[in-house]
């Protein structure tokens, strides 16, 4: 597939955040050529891919797509789009941001609206596991795995975050149908990895054990189950479904290992070498008890599957938070960005 990215001309929004930026090395190693990246720089950050741009391997601009002079410009003479721009964030966010996340609806039917007149190819859209009914997801003695078709009639995503999600990739499908447009969607589940932010539950986890927080602050019960899924993985995933899925089929993008937000928090007090009480907060935002992905379908369609242990992960990333932050920097603002952006 080299030869196909080296003549696509592809631009990848919100390509200078956690996800984005991954999305972005991963053109790069198959070749692509001409590479643009559209970012606002709420979530992202420019370090994050500045090397490509120095090197004259990405365009980057700097600009809100909520604006219609901005969606315009940025997919002019684009193959193909890798749509990861979006108001969100981790729990604590989708939680207590509703509004902001309402605004995915807007962004995303003003790109595709513009994309379609501008003559693009193909949309990979980054969907999310929050597209799944909650009332499926509450009782954690099931051993239960998402697969794609549970999502339908009675659809019950989870909060405005999910619904917006959900209604793109319903969109992209009628894309698929009115338009002749290539589509694909892929539901990401609970991403970590370097470059990740607080607002997660590992990375936030992370951050507590590097500025020694006692006691040790978790979340919820600690009993929901969650199926963690490192960014490389993810990032190869979003491309395979460019080169294999044009008909606007959603595919989950998840590991299959279940692992309890109690049991995640213990390992990284073990690698992390903190000693600390864990404190439990059933009352601060949980989210789902009960989510992990089926990948099934990843693996018939893509030839994909999660090429990273958890435990392994988890090592490579704390390694990576505690060799790159600052103690004070992390200390000033860390509960702000739990929640926020």
């Amino acid at each position: 597939m080299s030869q196909y990215w080296d003549e696509r001309r592809v631009l990848v929004t919100g390509g200078a955040s956690f996800i984005g930026s991954h999305v972005v090395e991963k053109l790069i190693e198959r070749g692509t050529k001409k590479i643009r990246v559209v970012d606002d720089l709420s979530s992202g950050k420019l370090e994050n891919i500045q090397k490509y741009i120095d090197a004259g391997q990405v365009e980057f601009t700097k600009g809100d797509l909520l604006k219609e002079a901005v969606s315009i410009s940025a997919v002019q003479n684009i193959d193909t789009i890798f749509h990861l721009a979006a108001d969100h964030g981790g729990r604590g966010y989708v939680d207590l941001h509703q509004v902001a996340c309402a605004t995915n609806l807007a962004l995303d039917n003003l790109l595709y609206q513009n994309a379609h007149k501008a003559g693009v190819e193909q949309i990979v859209f980054a969907s999310s596991g929050c597209v799944y009914p909650n009332y499926i997801q509450t009782d954690t003695s099931k051993e239960l795995y998402l697969t794609e078709d549970i999502v339908g009639p009675p659809y019950d995503a989870d909060h405005m975050y999910g619904w917006a999600k959900l209604m793109s990739e319903l969109t992209l499908q009628s894309y698929v149908r009115e338009k002749k447009m290539k589509t694909a969607s892929l539901r990401y589940f609970t991403v970590y990895g370097e470059r990740g932010k607080e607002d997660h539950a590992v990375m936030a986890m992370i951050a507590r054990a590097f500025v020694k927080h006692s006691p040790f602050t978790v979340w919820g019960t600690g009993e929901q189950i969650r199926n963690w899924t490192y960014v490389k993985d993810i990032a190869e995933g979003t491309l395979l479904a460019a080169e294999k899925i044009a008909d606007g089929t959603a595919i989950n993008l998840g590991t299959m290992e279940r692992i309890k937000v109690i049991d995640c928090a213990k390992k990284v007090l073990e690698y992390t070498g903190h000693k600390a009480e864990i404190k439990l907060e059933p009352d601060m935002p949980t989210g789902p008890m009960n989510r992990v992905a089926d990948n099934s379908l990843a693996r018939k369609l893509l030839g994909w599957e999660p090429t990273m242990l958890f435990d392994e992960g988890l090592k490579k990333t704390i390694d990576w938070y505690f060799n790159t932050k600052n103690i004070e920097e992390i200390k000033k603002n860390l509960d702000l960005k739990l929640t926020e952006r």
